[in-house]
């Protein structure tokens, strides 16, 4: 049986220090491993795993157990492990998201975790190694863009998304490089003189987040892992994340469906919202 412990938004706050500390030197680890020498092996369903994933999942894994070995955890590489419902507080972790764009040479890869609270994400860091960049922020106490150099972390810089775009100005959509739909395509369509920016990974949500971007649509499936962190920094940076009918996405309820997100938006101001 799990422990029943609930973190709210003060005991996030406390947090907050010691996992970006992580999740620096979880991306650390991925920039130490060898791309053009390294084992890229498939999963069940279809996605690369490396040496580099595994070696970033151990590091969190381990730092959580220490820094609080009584909140459950769910990451990509452990999902055998995850016992759902969760219906109190744990860890939401992709120790590398963005695999391919990493296999393929290219530094739009990050190390994503959330902590969610009664299925919501309170917390995110979304980091960005290859870019010396990450944003994090906990809902309801605002949000954050931090550079680093190694593990050396500078001084955070607040961030807010910004206003949705007036009559006559053109969204900026940040779209994937690699999972584009028809859907996607036309949601897009549907707004003002539309700009597309190809963005790999949950870097997205870090666009989004900074006010670079307006919204990221996704009309096709992805995991709760891949979202939770930037659904929480997007929300705390004063945007949205919605299913892809405007309804609240919910993390961690159910397993049997494999931790599928079929759909979602982030929108950078949630007024925008119908809006086309």
């Amino acid at each position: 049986m799990q422990v029943k412990r609930i973190i709210d938004g003060q005991a996030a706050s406390g947090l907050m220090e010691p996992l970006t500390a992580l999740v620096v030197e979880a991306g650390e680890a991925i920039l130490a491993v060898n791309r053009s020498a390294m084992r890229v092996e498939g999963k069940q369903d279809g996605s690369p795993v490396t040496e580099a994933d595994l070696a970033a999942d151990r590091i969190i894994a381990d730092g959580l157990t220490h820094l609080a070995g009584d909140v459950p955890m769910l990451s990509e590489e452990r999902t055998q492990l995850a016992s759902p419902p969760f219906l109190d507080s744990f860890f939401l972790i992709d120790p590398l998201d963005g695999t391919k764009e990493f296999v393929a040479g290219r530094d739009e890869f990050t190390v994503n975790l959330a902590l969610v609270t009664r299925g919501v994400p309170l917390l995110g860091i979304v980091s960005a190694p290859a870019l010396g960049l990450l944003w994090r922020g906990i809902v309801g106490r605002g949000a954050e863009r931090v550079r680093f150099d190694g593990v050396a972390i500078g001084a955070a810089e607040p961030i807010h998304t910004r206003r949705l775009p007036a009559p006559g100005e053109p969204w900026i959509a940040a779209v994937s490089r690699s999972h584009g739909d028809p859907k996607t395509e036309a949601f897009i369509d549907g707004r003002p003189n539309a700009i597309r920016k190809t963005v790999g990974s949950a870097v997205k949500f870090g666009r989004i987040a900074e006010g670079s971007a307006d919204i990221y649509p996704r009309f096709g499936p992805t995991c709760e892992w891949d979202v939770g962190a930037g659904c929480a920094v997007v929300t705390a940076a004063g945007g949205r994340v919605t299913d892809g009918k405007g309804g609240e996405l919910r993390f961690g309820q159910r397993g049997d469906t494999g931790f599928i997100i079929p759909d979602f938006i982030a929108w950078g101001d949630p007024q925008a919202m119908g809006r086309s």
